[in-house]
């Protein structure tokens, strides 16, 4: 009897350290990065943001979580409305190799086609295909100061402002092309669903989970 309640509790607690990922974590993480620009207001414990512009320089708002994981599935209803300059997105860093990223589902600039940006590939992910491409940064802002920094991003091409977004594809598919340096336990710093501009006029309204 006691040997069969050892491996009961075991065998528990390998089944909660299994599924930490996908279990429901309160949002505790608010991205503000010029949020003034954005006018931008939250409420952390409804998981709610709203912004409103009209030509600023760059601004990232948005909710989420102080550390990314590999397995989330964020779930997001928003009003979005941009006319150029802009991305709803998921969003995030890693620490180490430094990376930013984005899981891009509506935007009024591709990110694929700005700049020396590299498409090397895509994705099929909750409905739609998402074309990737790879960007490094040179000598500019991160979380870790001026840095020059790789970034990622997959595009959703069938543009959406509501629905859920399973991260683990992209990850998965991003490896394939050094994400992380292909490792299966990334160095996460945030993860947050956001939305981002950088010229023209907009608004949004969003409401996060996981």
């Amino acid at each position: 009897m006691k040997l069969l309640s050892i491996l009961s509790f075991a065998l528990a607690v390998i089944s909660t350290a299994l599924s930490t990922d996908s279990v429901d974590q309160k949002i505790n993480y608010v991205q503000n990065y010029n949020g003034n620009l954005a006018n931008f207001t939250y409420n952390e414990g409804s998981g709610t943001y709203s912004g409103e512009w009209n030509n600023p320089s760059d601004f990232v708002i948005g909710l989420g979580w102080s550390t990314g994981t590999y397995n989330r599935v964020i779930n997001f209803n928003t009003q979005y409305k941009s006319d150029q300059s802009s991305y709803l997105a998921v969003y995030g860093w890693l620490n180490s190799p430094l990376t930013e990223y984005y899981i891009v589902e509506n935007f009024s600039a591709d990110p694929c086609s700005i700049g020396n940006a590299q498409t090397v590939g895509y994705v099929t992910s909750d409905g739609s295909q998402y074309n990737i491409c790879k960007h490094t940064q040179v000598n500019q802002p991160s979380i870790q100061g001026t840095k020059t920094f790789g970034q990622f991003f997959s595009v959703r091409q069938a543009k959406r402002n509501s629905g859920k977004v399973t991260v683990a594809n992209h990850f998965t598919a991003w490896r394939k092309y050094g994400f992380a340096n292909n490792s299966a336990n990334p160095d996460f710093n945030y993860q947050v669903f956001a939305t981002e501009a950088f010229a023209g006029t907009g608004s949004v309204d969003a409401k996060i989970s996981d």
